[in-house]
């Protein structure tokens, strides 16, 4: 039996509808408060198989609030957050063109605002940068995606967000101790006020590659 989000399709559709023609009736933040919420249930509390479902409906309520409010880095950072996500639960070479169009938007963000949401968008580029296969399949590189992690970083450098990506990023190259530390500063990250979450899927996701890398140290 699937379960449905109704609570959130429709705080969102309040919030859609509540925007005026030229500025968020709240802050940008707030606007985004729906779809962060939602993507947070999807990851978190919904089984794998039907995740890629439920990320293509939010990333289509991310881009209608993006064409309804054009300019505001937030929204295009979790559009390509969305997109992602989907690709990750998607998987394969059809996910691909999800990933080109998160890549898209998330390079349109930083454009816009590349402080926006504390370098959000330099988290998920660089994570995509890593994840993506490179040429001639796609657009991968390793090398930038240290240097997209790095500018996450120099802009949050104690975030949970910008530190599990860069020490999952550094266990793939096998530089161990480095992502040991930054895991730790993941760890010791500052709450996130309306993340509950999304902070405790997150340090799930730390203590699995705690393991990872102290196994294949040992």
């Amino acid at each position: 039996m699937q379960r449905h989000l109704p609570a959130f399709a429709f705080s969102f559709a309040a919030m859609l509808t509540s925007l005026t023609g030229t500025a968020f009736a709240t802050t940008p933040e707030e606007a985004i408060r729906p779809i962060q919420d939602q993507w947070a249930e999807i990851k978190y509390r919904l089984p794998e198989k039907q995740q890629a479902e439920r990320y293509h409906t939010l990333a289509e309520q991310a881009r209608q609030l993006a064409v309804a409010q054009p300019g505001h880095a937030e929204v295009l950072i979790w559009e390509g957050i969305i997109l992602s996500s989907e690709a990750g639960a998607k998987g394969g070479l059809g996910a691909l063109p999800l990933a080109k169009t998160a890549k898209q938007q998330l390079e349109a963000a930083i454009k816009l605002d590349d402080k926006a949401l504390k370098g959000s968008a330099y988290t998920s580029l660089g994570s995509l940068y890593y994840k993506v296969p490179g040429w001639p399949i796609g657009f991968g590189d390793k090398a930038r995606a240290e240097e997209m992690l790095k500018k996450a970083l120099a802009i949050n450098p104690t975030g949970i967000d910008p530190n599990y990506f860069y020490a999952d990023y550094l266990f793939e190259r096998e530089r161990y101790s480095e992502a040991l530390r930054h895991l730790d500063t993941a760890l010791k990250a500052p709450a996130r006020p309306g993340r509950e979450l999304a902070d405790n899927g997150r340090r799930q996701e730390i203590q699995a590659l705690f393991a990872k890398i102290k196994k294949d140290m040992e």
